[in-house]
């Protein structure tokens, strides 16, 4: 039995969710409402404030969608009751962030600005930081998936690189450090 896909997902007073007949599970909720399509095989059930997910035979394809399913619903209610949030650093002499009307402009070192439209049911905030302190940007939404993207798209137009650790970094990320050229003796 797969551990993670027997655990009952817990719902929580605020959070109101509904299986339809043909396995579309629509979870609402403070911050929005989301919706999952589940395979047919896999059956969803309410009972008494939980929601259990169950599998028909354990067959490999079985297996692995229980626990997957499992987690996509357990994540549905955290982000429509809680909402999910990613922080990134900018480091960089002259690197800056901020937002101007829901666009993201970063100076990243490139002779141009890099604009950024975040998809629709996330939103980018910037601190431009003061002096001594980098500028941060934070990425928020309902959806543990698409922001997750939306930071990691963010991360690649400028990674940390590894001589002096600048670029677009996750907060508390550890980026390994080389040591650079030794001057001729």
């Amino acid at each position: 039995m797969s551990r993670i896909g027997k655990l009952p997902i817990a719902i929580e007073s605020n959070v109101k969710i509904d299986v339809a007949s043909n396995n579309l599970v629509k979870v609402s909720g403070p911050k929005g409402e989301l919706s999952l399509q589940v395979d047919p095989d896999i059956a969803v059930e309410l009972e008494e404030g939980q929601i259990l997910v169950k599998r028909p035979t354990d067959q490999k394809r079985h297996r692995s969608m229980h626990g997957l399913y499992r987690s996509l619903i357990q994540n549905m209610v955290t982000g429509v009751s809680q909402g999910y949030k990613k922080e990134l650093e900018v480091i960089g002499v002259g690197y800056r962030a901020e937002v101007k009307n829901g666009v993201l402009e970063l100076a990243l070192g490139f002779s141009h600005p890099i604009y950024f439209l975040p998809p629709e049911g996330v939103t980018i905030s910037a601190d431009p930081g003061r002096r001594g302190k980098n500028p941060m940007i934070t990425v928020e939404g309902i959806d543990k998936q698409m922001v997750g993207q939306v930071a990691a798209k963010i991360r690649s137009l400028r990674p940390p690189e590894p001589y002096k650790g600048k670029g677009v970094r996750y907060v508390g990320e550890y980026v390994r450090r080389k040591a650079g050229k030794t001057a001729a003796r």
